[in-house]
């Protein structure tokens, strides 16, 4: 029986990431990316837009996360890709509709390339609620990164059972 874990190590050949990260509510999204480049620094990645490692694309909001997403994707170039975004409720049932289309879509995009794409929109009913998740309480965009780093090691550890 063999036993397929991801790894907080940098690699021998070093990973490439795609960060997507929605415009709107950029007040949010910001500390998450911020959260997300502090934990990627930290794990041996060169977070430099000029550098090899990672590359950010702005889309003007969670909606549109999923269509670029895809594109990287199937670009074959990334060892993950993440999402970053803030969807948050309002009065009108837009907010059902943004959030759930942008899970599906993120979702479907990693089943059907087998890319690692992760889901790091935050939902919530405030903006309180997502500037504590961004950062003043804690920020999640580290986790995202976290989630990122060993998606993309574990695939890598896994990549034997796709060759034939």
């Amino acid at each position: 029986m063999t036993v397929y874990e991801g790894s907080f190590t940098p690699p021998a050949r070093p990973f490439r990431f795609a960060l997507v990260i929605a415009r709107f509510n950029d007040l949010v999204t910001e500390k998450l990316l911020s959260g997300c480049q502090d934990c990627l620094k930290r794990h041996g990645i060169d977070v430099d837009p000029a550098g090899t490692q990672v590359d950010y694309i702005w889309v003007p909001g969670s909606f549109e996360v999923p269509l670029v997403t895809r594109k990287l994707a199937v670009s074959g170039q990334y060892d993950a890709i993440i999402c970053l975004g803030a969807v948050i409720r309002g009065q009108t049932p837009h907010f059902d509709f943004v959030a759930g289309e942008a899970a599906k879509g993120i979702a479907a995009i990693a089943s059907q390339t087998g890319v690692p794409v992760i889901f790091g929109i935050l939902t919530t009913d405030t903006m309180q609620q997502a500037l504590e998740r961004a950062g003043i309480k804690s920020n999640h965009g580290w986790g995202y990164a976290m989630n990122a780093l060993e998606m993309a090691s574990l695939m890598r550890a896994m990549a034997p059972l796709t060759e034939g």
